[in-house]
Formats: C-alpha cells, structure tokens, sequence
C-alpha cells in the first residue's frame, strides 16, 4: 500500500491573474507561492495549485469544497462579491432561492451551493454540520 507523506489538489485554469485575484479576494485563501503556478494554503491545512493551461477545458465536476459554518452567511458573502450560484436539475431536492440545496433538512446529506471560478471550475461551499 503506498504511503505519502503529503498531499495537495490541483487543477487548470485558462487565466492565472484572473485566478489569483479570485481565490485571494473573494475566497480569502492566502497564496503561498508562484514558483510555477499559484499554490495556496486552505483552511484547516493542505495546498490546493492552480496552473495555467491553454487549452483549459473547466472541469465538470467540483474541484473545491469550503467548510462553512452558516452556509447562508457564506452564500451571501458571496453574491455581493459578485459570485452566481448555479441551479442543478438532478439533485434530490431542490435548492432555494439563494442556490442553497437543504440536505441537512431532509436527512439527504449536507447544506451546499455551487459556483464557479473564472476559469469556470465548480466550487462548493458546504455547511460543517
């Protein structure tokens, strides 16, 4: 079995500076280097890179979730920075008028919402519950 002594995520995006100016500003993560990319600390421990591509294709599926401790304050935070929620047909329930699907009060998992980054990769803010 292997053994790793660390671990971080990673993922493309087509403009760097727009990246960088969006994790750092609006998601408020603090950016450890730009040695060859932008490397940056999450919250509660690890790295998460971004790198540039050319050919950037956005990712389908979410590439980021952020524990939150009240998803509505979170959401709203959000939406004056500017952000949009995206609207999903195939969830188990439907989400509310902020973008926030309610898991947590049917029993069918956690508070969530989705939105994109300028690269156009999915990100969630997820309630800690």
């Amino acid at each position: 079995m292997l053994t790793a002594k660390s671990s971080f995520a990673s993922a493309s995006v087509n403009d760097s500076n727009k990246a960088k100016q969006f994790y750092q500003e609006v998601l408020g993560l603090n950016l450890d280097n730009e040695k060859m990319g932008l490397e940056f600390n999450l919250p509660g421990g690890g790295r998460f890179f971004l790198y540039q591509k050319d050919d950037h294709q956005p990712a389908t599926f979410t590439i980021l979730n952020l524990l939150v401790d009240n998803i509505d304050e979170a959401v709203d935070e959000l939406t004056s920075s500017g952000v949009s929620f995206e609207r999903y047909d195939n969830m188990p329930g439907k989400q509310d008028e902020k973008g926030i699907l309610r898991g947590l009060d049917v029993d069918q998992g956690p508070n969530i919402a989705w939105f994109k980054d300028p690269a156009g990769n999915i990100i969630s803010v997820i309630q800690d519950s």
